[in-house]
């Protein structure tokens, strides 16, 4: 598939390295919010939005389950991108020589024992690639950024130490959205719907509308609440199963939902990713 895939961030930041791993031959358009992103794509100045949802360490981003079910788009894949954090020198530096770091908080955060085992301090920026870029631009050997390899290969940067975080599991899942949806395919590791609702104001409501997809034995991998509309009483939520709306035991448990529901709305159908296991 070629065409543009559109991200939020700077050039090189994760969002940005999540499209060149999981669609490197479509062109990357940053953007600088997520509500630009799903707008770019909506217009048609981009064929796919790459969206973060959630992170293996820091759990779910932020906003971002809010604006899927009013996008008007559709999910149609997902990507699970291994976050390697990085400390990127301008040329001729060495970590020994590195006084301060600077990156997102997260980042930091994911550092904390690389940091302070080479005495760097840790230095707040508004993301990970604007700080490799001021890095770059300040052309100092003792400021580094910690940030991805591309970010490096984008300002000129040298990974100066490689892979630092403290955590070996962390990892981002990432949602991509196209205008159409696609439930044609079927995945090689199965396949995952993602909807949210809203129960109905009967008593056990959210329990009885749980009961079908055990009964029609569904696997249920992701359940969240939150609020809309800023109200303590209208609570939406947001599940991923496995299965397609086309399978019996799913179709069965989604009738089952929609008894107990006002409101219920199919955000994808799409293939699980590999790394999901």
């Amino acid at each position: 598939m070629t065409g543009r895939i559109a991200f939020q961030g700077e050039p090189g930041a994760y969002s940005h390295q999540a499209c060149h791993d999981a669609r490197p031959e479509m062109e990357a358009v940053p953007c600088p919010t997520f509500e630009e992103v799903i707008e770019t794509v909506r217009r048609g100045d981009a064929d796919l939005a790459m969206l973060p949802v959630e992170n293996t360490t820091y759990g779910r981003v932020a906003d971002i389950h809010h604006l899927l079910p009013a996008s008007g788009l559709h999910i149609v894949d997902e990507a699970f991108v291994r976050v390697h954090i990085n400390l990127l020198g301008v040329p001729g530096s060495t970590t020994d020589r590195v006084k301060k770091a600077l990156s997102h908080t997260v980042l930091l955060g994911q550092c904390r024992d690389f940091l302070r085992e080479h005495g760097i301090a840790p230095v707040t920026a508004a993301d990970t690639a604007g700080a490799a870029k001021r890095v770059a631009e300040a052309a100092d050997p003792s400021q580094a950024a910690l940030a991805s390899e591309l970010a490096g290969e984008i300002y000129g940067l040298e990974v100066l130490a490689r892979h630092i975080e403290d955590h070996s599991h962390n990892t981002t899942r990432f949602l991509l959205m196209a205008r159409e949806p696609d439930h044609t395919r079927r995945g090689a590791h199965g396949m995952i719907t993602s909807f949210v609702f809203q129960v109905r104001n009967i008593p056990a409501a959210l329990y009885k509308a749980m009961g079908g997809f055990a009964t029609n034995s569904v696997n249920m991998t992701k359940l969240e609440s939150y609020m809309v509309n800023g109200s303590f009483t209208a609570t939406q939520f947001y599940a991923d199963i496995e299965g397609h709306p086309d399978d019996r035991n799913v179709r069965l448990a989604l009738e089952e939902l929609d008894y107990f529901t006002d409101y219920l709305k199919i955000l994808g159908v799409y293939p699980a990713d590999p790394r999901r296991r």
